[in-house]
């Protein structure tokens, strides 16, 4: 029944009124809410994209390359100490206060910095910056074992123990408590406490993911996240002793697998390996056609993007692995530091150069796929069990940096708020594995670089102040042995 009466002298509908716009007016309402939205999440992607790009842009390249080389010197070329590096990660000591042993603290740093960057990110250098970007990729390792060792050693030196008996340290500690900036401390807190959601959790678990819906297409994002999340909330409830024991059994198992992958690949094609090599060499100072050959790598980008996902892979300078290195068990600062100096060895200068070398003596880096397809149309030619090889290598990667950078998100957020907040982050934490599994996010990738790079600076900044502290404490180590 319709209820008509007149105010006014005009007529109204009761039923008219209560039913509001008609459809065609709700839908174009909702139709241009929706473009809006669109119009203002493209905005925003195109602005991290272009932050992102600032960020890691040539003033902070150049000041990580520039540290490398500085450190380098004044630490009397630190890397030739290699050999004492690798024999004092495997030594299963437990002497001196710490939470966890040198084995532990050494792959669980691994754990947090081996992961897609050293299958996408070698990729991706490959295809935009040719052969060559190999080579400097490489550079960056061998002179970043410096710069992990220098900021490795004073974390380790000024940690602080808990109420609860842990230990705590990274650059946050240094910058408060040695070097009097509590407020720039409490910045690089907060960068490593977001940063870590970024690259450490929902990249990793979208890329889990992803990989496994092109393998298994019936298996939806959010099964996956799933499984991810209930595996992950296993270990980091257990604190950094959880996190370690299962790190240390997984990371060894994960990289000597893929080593041997690829080692079996530049086995299969032993006799294109000369050719890769001279190949690598001379386009890193004439640059070559890369990508299928309708993108001209010059020298620029060969050293731009090898630089850039070199450093992006080891981490060295970025300040998260010293967080992991302050739980060790250790006598000796400089020790614990040679141990966590040999990480970035093992991620750049071994797995990052295996992989580049497999890719080009296959000759996939000039295909037309891109990232991850590049390396699994590698490792295709390995036969019908490469692929799946090569998905239980990404697999574990991700799984395990997941774990890693738990650890380093957790931390930060402990300095911020205290202990009371570790929980809470946790829980944070395991639901955006979820998430992040079952989410595709461009602008995730790009905050991440955006925070990972602003990290640089604070860490940067300590390392700068202290290199005198850094050079007597080296050399007193070694006098004494």
């Amino acid at each position: 029944m319709a209820w008509r009466h007149s105010i006014a002298g005009r007529d109204f509908s009761w039923q008219k009124s209560r039913r509001g716009p008609s459809l065609a007016v709700s839908l174009r309402r909702m139709s241009s809410l929706l473009a809006s939205l669109g119009s203002a999440i493209a905005w925003l992607e195109s602005a991290l994209s272009s932050l992102a790009a600032f960020v890691w842009g040539p003033p902070l390249l150049l000041a990580l390359i520039g540290l490398h080389l500085f450190l380098t010197v004044r630490l009397g070329f630190i890397q030739r100490r290699l050999g004492s590096m690798i024999r004092l990660s495997v030594a299963r000591d437990a002497q001196g206060a710490g939470d966890v042993s040198h084995w532990g603290a050494l792959t669980t740093a691994m754990a947090a910095t081996v992961g897609t960057g050293n299958i996408v990110g070698v990729a991706t250098a490959l295809a935009l910056g040719g052969p060559g970007a190999l080579l400097w990729m490489w550079l960056t390792g061998v002179f970043g074992i410096a710069t992990k060792y220098a900021e490795a050693l004073i974390a380790v030196k000024h940690r602080v123990r808990n109420p609860d008996g842990t230990h705590a340290g990274g650059a946050m500690y240094v910058l408060r408590d040695v070097l009097k900036m509590p407020r720039l401390g409490a910045v690089f807190a907060a960068l490593v406490a977001i940063a870590a959601f970024g690259v450490g959790n929902i990249v990793q678990a979208h890329s889990i993911a992803d990989f496994t819906a092109n393998r298994f297409p019936a298996v939806p994002g959010w099964a996956t996240g799933l499984v991810l999340a209930a595996l992950a909330s296993l270990v980091i409830f257990g604190g950094i002793r959880s996190i370690a024991r299962v790190c240390a059994f997984l990371v060894p198992i994960m990289i000597v697998g893929y080593l041997g992958g690829c080692l079996v690949l530049l086995v299969k094609y032993s006799d294109r390996l000369p050719d890769a090599l001279s190949l690598v060499l001379t386009s890193a100072f004439t640059g070559h056609a890369a990508a299928g050959g309708f993108l001209g790598a010059g020298v620029a980008q060969a050293v731009r993007y090898g630089i850039a996902r070199g450093l992006f892979s080891n981490e060295s300078g970025m300040g998260s692995a010293p967080i992991i290195a302050a739980a060790a068990r250790t006598v000796d600062p400089v020790r614990q530091a040679l141990v966590s100096a040999s990480a970035t060895f093992w991620d750049t200068v071994v797995v990052c150069a295996c992989t580049g070398l497999a890719l080009l003596v296959t000759g996939e880096w000039q295909g037309a796929s891109r990232g991850a397809a590049i390396t699994a149309a590698a490792f295709g030619h390995l036969g019908a069990w490469g692929p799946w090889f090569l998905y239980g290598a990404l697999f574990t990667f991700c799984f395990s940096t997941i774990l890693g950078w738990a650890y380093c998100g957790e931390r930060g957020m402990e300095f911020l708020f205290g202990q009371r907040a570790l929980r809470p982050y946790r829980v944070a934490w395991v639901c955006a594995v979820f998430l992040g599994a079952s989410l595709s996010l461009q602008m995730v990738w790009d905050f991440a670089d955006i925070t990972n790079g602003l990290m640089v600076i604070p860490n940067l900044i300590a390392v700068l102040l202290l290199h005198k502290s850094i050079a007597a404490d080296t050399r007193a180590y070694f006098a004494r042995r």
